[in-house]
């Protein structure tokens, strides 16, 4: 069991993931259980989130526990200028294991130093998105049958994608060969290309998004250009649209082949690819339920058992 907090993904040993996305199926098979009965889990949102948070509080609701927090800093003792620490130190006083969305690197990382209450990050700027990244792995498993020797093509904002930078880590064990396309003002940032190269991971760039690298994929991970996190809005406009999958472009790629997307999307995604057999992010975000009932218990120490 991680027994503690869960801030990023390079914690999770190759034995931690496949345990994690084990008990995420036996959640699948059977969601509702009372292990969380008694407990209180703290939703601290300082970021807008959808798909995060409300699968987080149904994994707590689904297991029997309550949610207390805030999805709106602005309502928080934030704007009169109480500090992180102390906001982190005071929700200690009431919560049981504390769920952190934040928009500064580093922030959830220096939470969980203030505190003995277990965190889990829930995305922390451009840096880490470690329960995507087991959701992720949990949906790649599913599909493929295996994580083992995939080749996975990440397509659009990979500079400031948090979601495909924990993805390469947990991905790591398995023996990926990577394809990363994306424009060069939002490139794969140098730090991720040289994880790759100390950990003899095969990574190829391209910044022409064609069909002939999409027929070699077995999971083609789209994700959008993220406006909040550009200062520059002309670059934003610049690079907004540059890739759109459309579904004709799928006609040639394997029969295993399925179509991920941490969502929210805006156009990188036609929806003429909805109906193709070949679109799975819907049921992407559905898996997270279950990797996020089996993550809230990993770091408080239950066990899951079938």
């Amino acid at each position: 069991m991680l027994n503690k907090s869960l801030v990023s993904i390079d914690q999770c040993t190759k034995a931690d993931i496949l345990r994690i996305i084990g008990n995420a199926a036996r959640f699948e098979a059977r969601p509702n259980r009372d292990l969380l009965r008694g407990r209180v889990v703290a939703t601290l949102f300082f970021e807008p989130s959808t798909r995060t948070r409300l699968s987080f509080e149904t994994s707590v609701n689904r297991l029997g526990g309550r949610v207390i927090g805030f999805q709106d800093a602005s309502t928080t003792s934030s704007t009169k200028g109480e500090t992180l620490k102390d906001t982190i130190l005071m929700v200690s006083n009431y919560a049981d294991v504390i769920i952190m969305r934040h928009y500064l690197e580093g922030a959830v990382r220096y939470a969980s130093e203030v505190t003995d209450v277990p965190l889990i990050n829930a995305g922390d700027g451009a840096n880490q998105h470690p329960s995507q990244t087991l959701l992720d792995l949990y949906s790649i498993q599913k599909t493929q049958g295996r994580l083992d020797n995939l080749t996975v093509t990440m397509v659009g904002d990979l500079k400031y994608g948090r979601t495909v930078h924990s993805l390469i880590v947990g991905l790591s064990h398995f023996h990926p060969t990577f394809h990363f396309v994306a424009p060069r003002e939002l490139s794969m940032p140098e730090e991720q290309k040289q994880f790759c190269r100390a950990h003899n991971i095969a990574f190829h760039e391209h910044t022409v998004f064609s069909e002939e690298i999409i027929n070699q994929t077995d999971i083609l991970y789209m994700t959008r250009v993220q406006r909040e996190r550009f200062t520059d809005p002309m670059e934003y406009e610049r690079v907004k649209n540059v890739y759109i999958l459309h579904r004709r472009m799928l006609d040639g790629s394997r029969e295993n082949l399925r179509v991920l997307h941490p969502l929210p999307r805006v156009n990188e995604i036609s929806y003429d690819v909805d109906d193709s057999p070949k679109a799975y992010y819907i049921q992407q975000a559905r898996n997270g339920l279950f990797t996020r009932e089996a993550i809230i218990c990993d770091v408080l120490g239950i066990e899951v058992d079938d």
